[in-house]
C-alpha cells in the first residue's frame, strides 16, 4: 500500500519546526550563558557596592554603586533573589575581572542573571519534547494500527466546517448498517472518492482510531477515536469546493484535486515571530538577548501549532 504522503510531509515539518527552532532558542541563549559564566569565572577582584535603589521593575532588582581597584565608579543593576536583604543604603560584595566594567554578585547563591538564561531552555524542551511527542505518537498508532485485520465498509467523504477552516471527516457504513466517524489528516485522494465507495478499516476495537485504506491503497491517519454519533457542526461535499480556480475550465480529463497551501506556515511563522519580539520587548525591556529568544521560540511554536491543527485547502 502507498503511504500517506501528505500526512508524512507534514508530520517532517512539524518535527522539523519543533526542533529546530528548540535548537535555535537553547543555542541563542545557552551561549549567552556561557559567555556570562566565563566572564564570572574571570571576575577575581572583589568590591563592596552600596545599594542605591531596589525594588526596580516587577522583578524587584536592585541597582548597585561600586568602585574598581582602578578607582572607576559604577552604577550597575543586578537581579537578585533575596530582595528582603539587599535594600536601600545596604552594602552588596560585588565581584569583576581586573580591569572590567562588568561586575557579579559575590554571593554565590544569588544566580539569577545565570537563572534568567538557564531556565527558559529548560522550559522550552519541556514544550517541544510534547510537540515532537505527538507526532511520534500519531506515526506509531498509525503504523501498528494499519497492522491490524481488515473490515470491509463503505465510506463516505465528508467536510465539516469549524473556527479553525474545513476538517476532513470519513462516514463509515458497517454490513449491518452500523455508522461511524472517524475524522482524518488531509490527502488529496479523498478527493475522487464517491460516495458508498468500499474500504477496508483497521482497527482494535469500534471506540479505538481506525486506518481506512481507499481501494487505490492510499490509507488516511486517524485523527482521535471513532465516533458513533455525527459530529456536531455543519457539513459540506469533498465535491464542493469555494477557490476562485473553480471559475476558470479544465480541460477534460484533468483531475481537480485540491491542493494544500503552505503559505498558512508562512503567515503563522511571521505572526509567531512578531508576537515574540512584542513579548520580548515588553518582558525585557528591549534586551536584543531575551527580545531575539522570543522571536525565535514565538516563530516556532506558531510553526508547530499550525502543523497540528490539521491544516487542509479552503
Amino acid at each position: 500500500m502507498n503511504r500517506p504522503g501528505p500526512a508524512l510531509r507534514m508530520g517532517l515539518f512539524g518535527v522539523t519546526v519543533t526542533v529546530l527552532g528548540y535548537a535555535l532558542f537553547a543555542g541563542w541563549l545557552g551561549l549567552h550563558l556561557v559567555r556570562h559564566q566565563d566572564a564570572r569565572d574571570r571576575a577575581t577582584s572583589l568590591a563592596t557596592g552600596v545599594v542605591v535603589a531596589d525594588g526596580i521593575g516587577d522583578t524587584e532588582d536592585i541597582r548597585v554603586r561600586w568602585t574598581d581597584d582602578e578607582g572607576r565608579t559604577h552604577v550597575q543593576r543586578f537581579g537578585v533573589y533575596d530582595t528582603g536583604r539587599h535594600t536601600e543604603g545596604t552594602r552588596f560584595p560585588v565581584r569583576y575581572a581586573p580591569g572590567g566594567t562588568e561586575g557579579f554578585p559575590a554571593d554565590p547563591d544569588e544566580t539569577a542573571a545565570e537563572d534568567d538564561l538557564l531556565v527558559p531552555i529548560l522550559l522550552a524542551g519541556l514544550v517541544a519534547l510534547p510537540l515532537a511527542g505527538v507526532w511520534a505518537r500519531r506515526g506509531l498508532r498509525f503504523l501498528l494500527t494499519a497492522r491490524l485485520p481488515g473490515r470491509p465498509m463503505t465510506v463516505r467523504v465528508r467536510r465539516r466546517t469549524t473556527g479553525r477552516g474545513p476538517k476532513t471527516w470519513l462516514e463509515l457504513t458497517a454490513p449491518d448498517g452500523t455508522r461511524h466517524w472517524q475524522r482524518v489528516m488531509w490527502h488529496p485522494a479523498t478527493a475522487d472518492v464517491p460516495d458508498a465507495t468500499p474500504v477496508q478499516v483497521h482497527g482494535r476495537s469500534r471506540r479505538r482510531p481506525a486506518v481506512v485504506a481507499l481501494p487505490d491503497g492510499t490509507r488516511l491517519v486517524p485523527l482521535g477515536r471513532r465516533r458513533h454519533r455525527r459530529p456536531t457542526g455543519g457539513f459540506l461535499d469533498e465535491s464542493v469546493r469555494t477557490d476562485l480556480r473553480d471559475a476558470f475550465l479544465l480541460p477534460p480529463g484533468t483531475p481537480a484535486r485540491p491542493v494544500l497551501s503552505w503559505r498558512g506556515a508562512a503567515w503563522a511563522t511571521t505572526a509567531g515571530t512578531l508576537l515574540g519580539t512584542a513579548t520580548g520587548i515588553t518582558l525585557t525591556g528591549v534586551s536584543p538577548t531575551g527580545t531575539i529568544a522570543l522571536a525565535l521560540g514565538g516563530a516556532a511554536l506558531a510553526a508547530a501549532a499550525w502543523a497540528l491543527s490539521d491544516p487542509q485547502p479552503r
